[in-house]
C-alpha cells in the first residue's frame, strides 16, 4: 500500500524545472530523499503539502489527489520543513493550545511527552531557541497529531548526535505501524542510511534512481586502481568515474565488475558525489 504517490509532476520556475518527478512512499517505510542544494527537494515537498502547484501531474495520499483533501485528511499529513513553521513569539507550552484549535486531531498530551523528552523549555519562546531546539519543536508538533504521513526536510539538522538518534528511534517506532510512513529528506546522509528502507535521489530536478536499501548495497561499489585496471573491468560495470592528480577512482556496479579486482562499499555521500561530479567513462 503506498501511502504517497507522485505521479510525474513537473513546475517550470525562470531558473529551474522540476522534471517528471515520480516516486511512491510504501506504508511501513522511510524513504530517503537525497541530492544537492537545489536539486528539487523542497519544492517537491512543498508539491506533497499542496503548497505549491505543479504544472502537471499529481500527489495522492492513500490514492486521494492531495488538491481534494478535507481538513481531517490534511491532518494526516504532518511537516517539519528546514525553516520551522513556528511563530517566533510563541512560547513552547502555548504551541499546543494554538495548534489544538487549528487541527481537528491534535493530541495535546502527546506533545506535552514530546517536549519533555526533547528537553524543550516550556516559557522559552520559539525565536529564542537554537536551531536544534526549533526542529525538535516541529518535530514534537508533527508528531502530535496522529499523522500517517511525515514529511522531514533536513529534520536532523542541528541535532547533536545523542539527540539525532532520539529522532530516528521515534520515526523507527512509527512506522512500524503499516498504516505510517517517513518522507526524508537530510544531507545527513549516515542518518538516512541507518534508518531508510528506501532511497529516492534526485538531480538537478530529475529523478536519477529509485531503490531500496538493499539494491543499492548490492548494486553499487567503488573501484580504486589504475587506468590499466579500470580498462580492464567489463563493459558495462563503470557508472561514472574520479580523477585526481593522485588517484583514481569509479563508482561501479558491484555485479557487473566481477571479482577480478577488490570492491569497497559505496556509502550515499559517495553514490551521489560520483552523480554530481563525476565524468562518464
Amino acid at each position: 500500500m503506498d501511502i504517497l504517490n507522485i505521479q510525474g509532476i513537473t513546475k517550470q520556475y525562470p531558473k529551474f524545472r522540476l522534471d517528471n518527478v515520480r516516486f511512491r512512499v510504501p506504508g511501513g517505510s522511510v524513504v530517503g530523499f537525497i541530492g544537492e542544494n537545489g536539486a528539487g527537494k523542497t519544492t517537491t515537498l512543498k508539491a506533497a503539502l499542496n503548497l505549491i502547484r505543479p504544472d502537471s501531474g499529481k500527489v495522492e495520499y492513500f490514492g486521494k489527489d492531495v488538491r481534494t483533501l478535507s481538513e481531517r485528511e490534511k491532518a494526516g499529513i504532518g511537516m517539519v520543513l528546514d525553516d520551522v513553521c513556528l511563530p517566533d513569539s510563541v512560547k513552547v507550552r502555548e504551541i499546543s493550545p494554538i495548534l489544538s484549535g487549528l487541527i481537528p486531531t491534535w493530541d495535546g498530551e502527546r506533545f506535552s511527552e514530546l517536549t519533555a523528552a526533547f528537553s524543550l523549555p516550556p516559557d522559552s519562546a520559539v525565536g529564542a531557541l537554537s536551531k536544534g531546539m526549533k526542529m525538535k519543536a516541529g518535530l514534537a508538533a508533527a508528531l502530535s497529531h496522529r499523522a500517517n504521513l511525515l514529511l522531514l526536510d533536513e529534520a536532523t539538522s542541528g541535532l547533536d548526535p545523542v539527540a539525532r538518534d532520539e529522532v530516528l528511534d521515534l520515526l523507527y517506532a512509527f512506522v512500524k505501524d503499516e498504516n505510517h510512513a517517513v518522507l526524508m529528506s537530510s544531507h545527513i546522509v549516515e542518518d538516512l542510511e541507518k534508518i531508510c528502507d528506501y532511497v529516492v535521489f534526485i538531480h538537478e530536478g530529475r529523478i536519477v534512481f529509485e531503490k531500496s536499501a538493499d539494491q543499492l548495497r548490492e548494486e553499487f561499489a567503488l573501484f580504486k586502481g589504475s587506468d590499466e585496471q579500470l580498462r580492464a573491468l567489463p563493459p558495462g560495470a563503470v557508472i561514472r568515474i574520479r580523477r585526481t592528480p593522485f588517484s583514481l577512482s569509479a563508482l561501479v556496479n558491484r555485479k557487473a565488475a566481477g571479482t577480478r579486482f577488490p570492491l569497497e562499499r559505496a556509502s550515499l555521500d559517495d553514490i551521489m558525489l560520483f552523480y554530481i561530479k563525476g565524468e562518464s567513462r
